[in-house]
């Protein structure tokens, strides 16, 4: 397993230490603080009746800020319905980001620029499409890559499979990373396979697999970097395993964490928390204090209340709305619909 830094702070491979100046360190730093500020707002929210479907992302900010930071705007993002972070970090504004999760059109009207899908809700369907984006970009020579995320229980899914054989029979350029919770909602990863590891199941496909540390951001931002050199240069992609814990449910859908965890288990993995040991090292190096992080942290409280606001003033979707866009020319059928719907909307 690839670890660079302890949960104590303390670097343990020098050799495999990413080689970025002071800057991106604390860039990295301010954006899993302003993550985890957002995470805990979305809840609230979604508390509140004031956000849809969400799914929180506490304890997993190592893996989406360190790899989303590992790649060029150029490369293309296809996350799942956890991964919003890298998508806004990507340039998806966040209150599309906030509408997307009410279920409005808009949300999901991606700006001319950023290299991104919507989430996908179909368990490790973005697997297969993932090796389909990567495809064209080999076949059409462009230099970037296709990276898609999904959780460990989408890995016993028939698209994971299929997604990873193709990839690996045509070398695209793709990064298929596993963020490994140890839960596929309530199911623990020893009861979804008989592998020692996901990373293993590269072998299988002829890609190479790399298991990380996925509670150490620079572990993470070293593995992606590596990964998209190799894929850049026609080695292929690579399947990483990040082992890491979401501290929160499933969703904000009725799961209940601890029905199925221990307290022991939570206790463990909160001390290996990604902010605490990145804080601890960026500290030791004088690059971070309580002053910065608190700056950060009120900027993010109020950036996120100028996008709720803007989602809140967002007109809301009717049903011609959604007929409207479905196709540049509408059927027969869905034009009869639309002028059905468009007389209701009038009277």
């Amino acid at each position: 397993m690839l670890q660079i830094l302890s949960p104590e702070g303390k670097v343990t491979d020098t050799k495999q230490m990413p080689q970025v100046d002071d800057a991106t360190l604390k860039e990295l730093m301010r954006k899993m603080v302003y993550t985890r500020v957002w995470d805990q707002r979305a809840i609230s929210l979604n508390r509140q009746g004031r956000l849809g479907f969400y799914a929180p992302v506490a304890g997993q900010e190592a893996c989406m800020i360190g790899s989303q930071s590992a790649l060029s705007k150029e490369d293309f993002i296809l996350p799942s319905y956890r991964d919003i972070p890298q998508i806004v970090w990507h340039g998806l504004p966040l209150y599309q980001a906030f509408l997307y999760s009410r279920g409005h059109f808009h949300g999901g009207q991606i700006p001319e620029g950023v290299n991104v899908l919507m989430p996908q809700i179909i368990i490790a369907a973005q697997i297969t499409q993932a090796m389909g984006v990567a495809l064209a970009f080999k076949k059409k020579n462009e230099k970037r890559i296709a990276i898609t995320y999904i959780g460990d229980g989408g890995t016993s899914q028939g698209d994971f499979y299929e997604g990873l054989n193709f990839a690996g029979v045509y070398k695209v350029p793709a990064v298929f990373f596993v963020q490994n919770n140890r839960y596929a909602i309530s199911t623990p990863f020893s009861k979804q396979t008989a592998a020692e590891s996901i990373a293993a199941k590269a072998a299988a496909a002829g890609i190479k697999g790399v298991q990380i540390d996925g509670m150490d951001v620079l572990a993470v931002y070293e593995a992606v970097r590596e990964a998209r050199e190799r894929a850049l240069a026609g080695e292929g992609p690579t399947l990483i395993e990040a082992l890491t814990f979401r501290y929160g449910p499933h969703t904000m859908a009725g799961d209940d964490p601890t029905r199925y965890r221990k307290q022991e288990e939570m206790t463990e993995w909160e001390q290996k928390d990604p902010l605490v040991r990145f804080r601890v090292y960026l500290e030791s190096k004088n690059l971070w204090s309580k002053e910065e992080e608190d700056k950060v942290i009120e900027q993010a409280k109020a950036e996120i209340n100028e996008a709720i606001k803007k989602a809140d003033a967002q007109p809301k979707q009717k049903v011609t709305d959604l007929i409207d866009i479905m196709f540049e020319e509408k059927t027969p059928a869905l034009q009869e619909q639309y002028d059905e719907y468009k007389q209701k909307e009038m009277n």
